[in-house]
């Protein structure tokens, strides 16, 4: 049992991913005695590092938006980010690749937005332009203006309801693109964001269209030493605030009395005792394995198992004895179909034989993540989430050598097969298991608009007094920009200690 005693009040946050960090350091910051309680061996929670046969893989979050939510956590504990990892912009931002063999580079210049473009349609220039200026008015109401605004109240939303009719928010992001973009390959380019949070382009809000613009805005990162150099370095800061980390810290309950949270029970039986308890774990599992139903009203088991979830990640993380120096830091391999392909894998929920891949080359920005002369790589497969009912057991193998093999063409990776010497599988069933992940979805929530603002858990937990939520599941959602607003819209929810 947890004895130390404090002049600061007492807060607990479990789970040490990005929105944990964020959390702990902010609280720590504001005059809070913090525990991070980690269930794993290692802090980051989904952006976990696997070290192995001299190569580091960035198990999760490798696209660095928005850094001056990073930045805001450093200058808390009176200190530089510079001073502690160094973040580079990567060009392209993405290189999009076609299943004709086109390709088209992607960045936040308008001059060379527009040359690709070109190249496709010429025509679709000037609807470019209008797409750019709704992406922009689009990120300043959503995400400028109400990104670290709690929404725990309906007052709330109805607030911004008339921005959102006005906005067009009850459009799919894919035909909002199509309003302005004619040429079906750029409709693509400039409608595939959502599935880096969790959506399907054909059924996600078109507020997340704002993604485009936030990208221009603030350019597309990497850090040198991989996403574990910036949770690194987050760690550092909280304890040297005072913080305390604790690994191998899995959490079994979230404890209450009279409908207040009163602190956590681990699973080895230890307590941590607080009047303010943040989670950054899966909010399904945690309402319903952290929770006792009894004093749940609002997130029942029922209701949780009525929500709609993301897609699951199948993700290959393989090093080669050699380089490929064509390639860009970041790759999305496009297949022959896209609705189609989306629909299997968010509606039908079925394993289809063609799939669309994200290729992620990090030893092209900083090759000392892999041995010399070799090369780095996690290739990502969305999939059904574990709904689909697939044996990944069974499937695995089988799907990894499929992706290995559709990307050996001259323009990504030749005979990549003969060069792989190390290699590590991640699916959806690894989701559930090592991060808690209810039905091994990646993203949590599924981010329809439904399911966003105030339809989504809120930051302030309806259920239980003093208990907050932050993460991928609650507002504003998944994304590393958005898991760090999360944890900046405590300040404004949380009492001063």
């Amino acid at each position: 049992m947890d004895t130390r005693s404090t002049q600061r009040p007492n807060a607990v946050v479990i789970g040490s991913g990005f929105g944990g960090l964020g959390a702990a350091i902010r609280l720590q910051a504001r005059g809070y005695q913090v525990d991070l309680c980690e269930a794993r061996d290692k802090p980051g929670g989904r952006a976990y590092v696997y070290e192995q046969d001299g190569f580091t893989f960035d198990a999760g979050p490798t696209i660095v938006t928005a850094p001056f939510l990073l930045e805001e956590l450093f200058e808390l504990a009176g200190e530089r980010m510079a001073d502690h990892v160094r973040i580079v912009e990567v060009q392209p931002y993405y290189r999009i690749h076609f299943h004709d063999g086109r390709h088209f580079d992607y960045t936040g210049r308008t001059e060379d937005i527009v040359r690709e473009i070109e190249r496709f349609n010429p025509a679709d220039v000037p609807g470019y332009h209008r797409f750019v200026e709704r992406s922009r008015a689009i990120f300043d109401r959503a995400f400028t203006d109400l990104a670290d605004q709690p929404f725990s109240k309906f007052w709330d939303m109805m607030k911004i309801a008339p921005d959102l009719i006005r906005l067009r928010s009850d459009q799919n992001v894919y035909k909002l693109t199509s309003t302005f973009i004619q040429d079906p390959a750029l409709r693509q380019v400039f409608s595939f964001h959502p599935l880096l949070i969790g959506g399907n382009p054909f059924q996600s809000s078109s507020i997340y269209s704002m993604i485009h613009y936030l990208e221009k805005k603030w350019g597309v990162h990497s850090a040198i030493g991989g996403t574990g150099a910036i949770v690194r370095a987050l760690v550092k800061i909280f304890e040297k605030l005072g913080g305390k980390l604790h690994l191998n810290a899995r959490v079994g309950e979230i404890m209450t009395e009279d409908g207040a949270a009163t602190g956590v029970r681990l699973a080895d039986g230890r307590v941590f005792r607080a009047k303010v308890v943040v989670t950054n774990g899966d909010v399904a599992n945690t309402y319903r394995q952290q929770v006792s139903p009894a004093v749940r009203r609002k997130w029942t088991n029922r209701r949780l198992e009525g929500m709609r979830y993301s897609m699951g990640l199948f993700v290959l993380y393989f090093g080669t004895n050699r380089t490929y120096e064509h390639l860009a830091h970041h790759t999305i391999v496009l297949g022959p179909r896209y609705r189609e392909l989306l629909a299997d894998i968010f509606d039908k929920k079925v394993l289809a034989e063609d799939f669309s891949l994200y290729l992620h080359a990090p030893t092209r920005t900083d090759p000392q993540l892999a041995p010399p002369g070799c090369e780095c790589f996690y290739v990502l497969s969305p999939v059904p989430n574990l709904l689909g009912g697939q044996n990944w057991e069974a499937l695995k193998e089988r799907y990894a050598d499929a992706i290995l093999a559709s990307l050996e063409l001259p323009e990504l990776c030749p005979n990549v097969r003969k060069h792989v010497i190390t290699q590590r599988i991640m699916t959806p069933l690894d989701f559930e298991r090592d991060l808690d992940a209810y039905a091994g979805s990646a993203f949590q929530f599924e981010p329809v608009l439904t399911q966003s603002a105030w339809f989504r858990p809120h930051n302030v937990s309806e259920d239980v007094r003093g208990l907050y939520l932050v993460g991928a599941g609650t507002h504003p959602g998944a994304g590393m920009p958005g898991v760090l607003a999360s944890a900046k819209v405590l300040d404004r929810v949380v009492p001063d200690p």
